[in-house]
């Protein structure tokens, strides 16, 4: 396979991308795989994305701004600006074709903010939700360092707004929760919503897996364990695309 390092200008911010290019292309999808919050990078998806360039699938991983080699500044970001520099991530590595997005985290809440998006929730054939987190609609805007951001995370239930749980319900492609056997930062409230949504597709291929002995920060537990990142790739591919 082939990495391919680039940058993408996008939402004021020069974005560090990289592209996994599989040796022997065996399917139409490409993947958008996107990291959590506070100190992720792309590095920790690449792990994965390389699985899934091995089974012949194109991968595209990034650092948001304020993270890793992109410019800006954490405090700066927000929900509606990391799905903006997604979109235009996938503007210039994937214009056309299917989709496979899969977000760690925070990013649980940018696959949906895609999913959304007319033009990219009708391309999308998968999406993959690892440790996914959801946030109240009202903080979309609002940067990560400001007060209000702050004190609605803090607010018991703000979560119960997130247009996710919507989003999900009725998306139609094929769904994997990927969930660790612990997990000290999701609330459990959120994942058994999120659960409840993608289970209330009757006609939707679904599929959880919960990994033994896995905590929340899934992308570096799976890096550290080829043969549980090999399964959960298996299982984002599993629909045949």
């Amino acid at each position: 396979m082939d990495f391919v390092e680039s940058t993408v200008e996008a939402d004021g911010e020069r974005l560090a991308c990289t592209v996994v290019e599989p040796s022997a292309p065996a399917r139409p999808l490409t993947a958008l795989l996107m990291h959590g919050a506070g100190s992720g990078d792309r590095h920790r998806c690449l792990p994965l994305a390389r699985e899934l360039a091995s089974a012949g699938c194109r991968a595209v991983v990034f650092d948001f701004a304020g993270h890793g080699a992109s410019s800006g500044t954490l405090g700066e970001l927000s929900l509606g600006r990391r799905a903006r520099q997604a979109r235009a991530v996938l503007e210039r590595h994937a214009p056309v074709g299917p989709l496979l997005l899969v977000g760690f985290s925070m990013s649980g809440q940018t696959v949906a903010d895609l999913v959304r998006m007319p033009e990219l929730g009708v391309r999308t054939r998968v999406i993959g939700l690892c440790a996914p987190a959801a946030y109240a609609r009202e903080v979309r805007e609002l940067p990560f360092a400001t007060p209000e951001f702050t004190n609605t995370l803090r607010a018991e239930g703000s979560w119960r707004s997130s247009t996710a749980f919507e989003t999900f319900a009725a998306f139609g492609g094929r769904a994997v929760l990927v969930l660790p056997e612990t997990d000290g930062v999701i609330p459990p409230g959120v994942t058994d919503a999120l659960d409840a949504a993608l289970r209330a597709r009757p006609a939707a291929p679904y599929a959880r897996l919960v990994l033994p002995g896995a905590d929340h920060l899934l992308g570096r537990w799976l890096g550290e364990r080829p043969g549980e990142c090999a399964r959960v790739a298996a299982e984002l591919l599993a629909g045949g695309d």
